[in-house]
C-alpha cells in the first residue's frame, strides 16, 4: 500500500496514512478518463436552444392572393420558410444531452484519476480542513505552506463546512467538492489534489465497492444443479415402488370386475343358441 504524509495546515508533518492500492496505484486507463470526461461534460449541457417553426412566429393565417391569375409564384402564408421573418426549418428545440454511463467504468476512470495524481506527486493529505474563521487571506497563506508550484487546486472534504466554503469560493483556480460528489472532470482540470485524512480514507472503500459490484455480476457456481440432482433421483425411486404398488392393488378388483361380468358356464349369450 502507498504511504503518504499527513500535514497540517501549517505545512507540518504530523503523521502518515496508508491509502488502498486497489484505488491510488491502480493502472491509468486513458480510454476511460476520455469517456467519463465526456460523460459529464455532456450532462452539464443546458439543452435549451430553440428556434421558432411556421406555427411560432408571428404573422397572419390568410393566403396573400389567389392561387392563380396573378403572374407570381403560388404563396399561402407570410410565415413561410421562403420569405424574410418566416419560420426556421429543422431549426434546434430544446432537448437533453446527457446520457447512461456504466458504474464501473465511473469508478474505474476515478481510479485512474486518483492513481495519476499520487504517481505524478501532485497528491496532498490533509489532517483536517476545519477553520476557525471564514476569512480568505489567512486560508490562501495556508494553501500556498501546501500548494507548492501548482496553479489549481481542487480540495475533497467529506463533510461540508461553512467556513471552508466561505474562505474557498473567493480564491481563483480552487474548488472545493464532497468526496461524494468527486467526478473525474474535476480531478484531470486542476493541477493538485488535496485531500482530508477522512476523505483519502473513504475513497479508499472504491475498492471494496469496485469488488462487490464484480461479485454481484459474475454467474453462481452450479452447486444447486448438483444438490438437485440426487433429490431427482430419490424421487424416481420412490416413485416407482408407489406405482407398482398401485397397479398390485388394482388387479384383483379388475379381475372380480371381469368375473362378475362374464357369462356363466355351460350357457350361451342371449339371442344366441
Amino acid at each position: 500500500m502507498p504511504v503518504v504524509d499527513v500535514k497540517n495546515l501549517q505545512g507540518k508533518t504530523v503523521g502518515q496514512v496508508e491509502l488502498a492500492d486497489g484505488v491510488f496505484a491502480a493502472k491509468v486507463n486513458p480510454h476511460l478518463l476520455h469517456e467519463t470526461s465526456r460523460w459529464y461534460l455532456a450532462g452539464q449541457r443546458s439543452g435549451t436552444h430553440s428556434t421558432k417553426g411556421r406555427a411560432d412566429v408571428a404573422g397572419s393565417g390568410r393566403k396573400l392572393w389567389k392561387q392563380k391569375g396573378t403572374g407570381r409564384a403560388r404563396i399561402g402564408s407570410i410565415r413561410s420558410p421562403l420569405w424574410r421573418k418566416g419560420g426556421t426549418v429543422h431549426g434546434p428545440v430544446p432537448h437533453k444531452y446527457a446520457y447512461r454511463l456504466p458504474k464501473k467504468m465511473i469508478l474505474g476512470a476515478l481510479r485512474s484519476a486518483l492513481s495519476q495524481k499520487l504517481a505524478e506527486e501532485k497528491l496532498v493529505v490533509v489532517d483536517a480542513m476545519e477553520l476557525e474563521s471564514h476569512k480568505t487571506k489567512p486560508f490562501r497563506e495556508a494553501i500556498g505552506k501546501l500548494n507548492g508550484d501548482g496553479r489549481t487546486i481542487l480540495l475533497v472534504a467529506v463533510n461540508s463546512n461553512r467556513n471552508l466554503d466561505l474562505a474557498s469560493r473567493n480564491l481563483d483556480g480552487i474548488k472545493l467538492s464532497l468526496s461524494r460528489d468527486l467526478q473525474v472532470y474535476d480531478l484531470l482540470r486542476h493541477d493538485r489534489l488535496m485531500l482530508s485524512k477522512d476523505a483519502a480514507l473513504r475513497l479508499g472503500e472504491l475498492a471494496e465497492d469496485g469488488a462487490g459490484a464484480a461479485a454481484e455480476s459474475e454467474p453462481k457456481a452450479p452447486a444447486a444443479e448438483t444438490t438437485k440432482k440426487p433429490a431427482e433421483a430419490e424421487e424416481k425411486k420412490s416413485a416407482k415402488p408407489r406405482a407398482a404398488k398401485k397397479s398390485a392393488d388394482h388387479k384383483p378388483a379388475a379381475k372380480k370386475a371381469a368375473a362378475k361380468h362374464a357369462a356363466p358356464k355351460g350357457k350361451s349369450p342371449k339371442g344366441k343358441e
